[in-house]
């Protein structure tokens, strides 16, 4: 007969039986038996942040990097709903998470007690799935189901909430090795048949394109999917989170596609006769007017998802599979096409609207971004939201060895400087470069802190235009340049109709450079040129997390646009 062991030493002893290596936690009242368990053991390493937004960020960036799942420990009341962004952030990305709330006792439930919210009732719509612990026999088949449910099928985020007099019962010591659950069976295989079905359309077509998204990445099938590109001749389009399924220099990659795709992917998919898409679930940032998308194609459609299929995009095949198995399936079959005037075409859209900034108006991101390239060939790129964020998207370059991590569905602002300290938690060996913009950068700065504690070492590169620039560039062009609550050096003084940026205005808070060694790390500033490549050196070789702030010009735009809700083949060039 095992012994009876308290609740908290099975959490901990689950987490260790999960390979679990660091969790991100910070204390309250109603965890303070977990972290006082977790201290006992020094193999779990514990990541103090600075907020708890922060953390579970950190934890998503940890999870994206790895391939692991990671691990949050928040104490009830506002620590449990300080990571609800977070768990929505990770429920549209798909990035497995198990988060773990306290609670206040069952016998205190629903009396409003003191630190007391209804987190799984306020979560129910961005988990993958959400429990309150009522009794300690449940506690090893729930934390379980937790970590399985988290990291099979399509990933994602699920929490825990533990009440602080289960964390002290006695119960069963046993942790189980695996779990049945009932009604959930994530899709396993690949149906060949209609595979097979696709397939055939894919090789009887003209103009065909694959599609590819972030199922790809999560996959990590990213080889075996440039292997059935290069065996097919089919040519590769990607989304945002696409991004990097195949390498971005190679001949048959045209672009990501959507609202601010290159101008040949959109076309490309504008015309093609058969779109073969995997991993994707046609986000409204990809289809733009659903009636006038990829209208001359008839559509595959491979997901996990089982509902993300004909959600949005009726397809003419659906195929339920993991987006590796069903690449890994299509390599036996794949056999080369004729693609060579199709390719042709599409160069020449590439030649007639090439991505491209003016390089005759000083210091742009594409130059920026060009030498981060250069700089390093390989490591793990972590954006912000934003323009810098699709800047990066479009001019990043994406060979073996490098990793692109974005807030894509939720388009988080504030994610991708704390997602970026957890990418390099998970992987200390692999240089981490954080691309973010003074808004995004500005929601969780304090997390400098958790970078300087935890000795990790982030290359973090503001791109500064004094402005909230997504929003001010739909304003531009848009709005007639009433630029409402975007300016970020904006104040009491200033005239009331402004289209600035102008001599008289105030100076910007804060001082960027200034702020990284009020917390003891350093910066430089940049302003032409000619300093990028110094700048990116000197980061290099520094042995702590820096701050390297790039001057933007306020009315740079992020080109080609599609405007919300226009199909995507009317971009917006000039």
């Amino acid at each position: 007969m095992a012994m009876d062991i308290a609740g908290r030493k099975l959490f901990v002893k689950a987490l260790l039986e999960e390979g679990v290596d660091t969790v991100f936690g910070y204390p309250g009242g109603m965890v303070t038996d977990l972290m006082d368990e977790l201290y006992r053991h020094g193999e779990i390493s514990l990541v103090l942040p600075r907020h708890e937004q922060g953390l579970i960020h950190e934890a998503e960036g940890y999870a994206k990097a790895t391939g692991k799942v990671g691990v949050c420990i928040v104490t009830s009341g506002p620590g449990a709903t300080n990571i609800i962004t977070g768990l929505a952030d990770a429920h549209y990305d798909n990035i497995p998470l198990v988060c773990v709330t306290g609670q206040v006792s069952l016998n205190m439930i629903g009396n409003d007690a003191f630190q007391e919210v209804d987190i799984v009732g306020m979560t129910r719509s961005v988990t993958k799935y959400g429990v309150t612990v009522r009794d300690r026999k449940d506690l090893g088949r729930i934390l379980k189901m937790a970590f399985h449910i988290a990291r099979t099928g399509k990933p994602g985020p699920v929490l825990i909430d533990l009440p602080k007099d289960i964390q002290t019962a006695l119960g069963p010591g046993e942790y189980p090795e695996t779990v049945a659950i009932r009604g959930y069976k994530p899709s396993e295989g690949v149906h060949v048949g209609q595979l097979k079905r696709g397939y055939k359309l894919l090789k009887a077509a003209k103009k065909p394109l694959f599609l590819i998204g972030g199922g790809v990445n999560i996959a990590r099938a990213n080889d075996k999917m440039e292997e059935l590109m290069e065996r097919t001749r089919v040519p590769v389009v990607t989304t945002v989170m696409g991004k990097g399924a195949v390498p971005t220099d190679h001949p048959y990659y045209v672009g990501n596609s959507g609202m601010h795709g290159r101008y040949a992917a959109n076309m490309a998919v504008g015309e093609c006769d058969v779109l073969f898409s995997i991993g994707t679930r046609f986000n409204d940032r990809i289809t733009g007017d659903l009636n006038e998308f990829a209208p001359n194609a008839q559509i595959v459609h491979v997901d996990i998802d089982t509902a993300s299929i004909s959600r949005n995009v009726v397809v003419d095949v659906p195929i339920v599979a993991d987006a590796g198995l069903a690449i890994e399936k299509l390599l036996e079959w794949a056999e080369p096409q004729e693609t060579g005037a199709w390719l042709a075409q599409i160069r020449a859209w590439d030649e007639e609207n090439p991505l491209e900034m003016r390089r005759d108006r000083g210091m742009t991101p594409q130059m920026i971004l060009e030498q981060i390239n250069r700089e390093f060939p390989e490591g793990i790129v972590v954006t912000d939201v934003g323009q810098h964020q699709m800047w990066a998207s479009q001019y990043i370059e994406m060979k073996k060895g490098k990793q692109f991590i974005t807030s894509g569905g939720l388009g988080t602002m504030g994610f991708g400087f704390p997602a970026a300290i957890g990418a390099k938690i998970g992987c200390p060996d692999r240089e981490v470069i954080c691309i973010s913009g003074d808004g995004g950068m500005q929601m969780n700065i304090q997390e400098l802190a958790t970078a300087m504690t935890q000795g990790v070492k982030v290359i973090v590169c503001i791109f500064n235009n004094h402005c909230l620039g997504m929003v001010r560039q739909m304003q531009q062009l848009f709005y007639g340049k009433r630029y409402a609550a975007t300016c970020l050096r904006r104040r009491k003084s200033c005239p009331g109709d402004c289209k600035g940026p102008q001599e008289a205005c105030p100076p910007y808070e804060p001082d960027f450079v200034k702020l990284a060694e009020s917390y003891g790390a350093s910066g430089v500033r940049v302003r032409t040129e000619e300093e990028i490549a110094p700048a990116l050196e000197w980061a290099k070789g520094e042995a702590q997390t820096v701050f390297l702030e790039f001057m933007v010009a306020t009315d740079e735009l992020v080109l080609p646009m599609v405007k919300s809700g226009n199909p995507m083949t009317e971009m917006i060039l000039k």
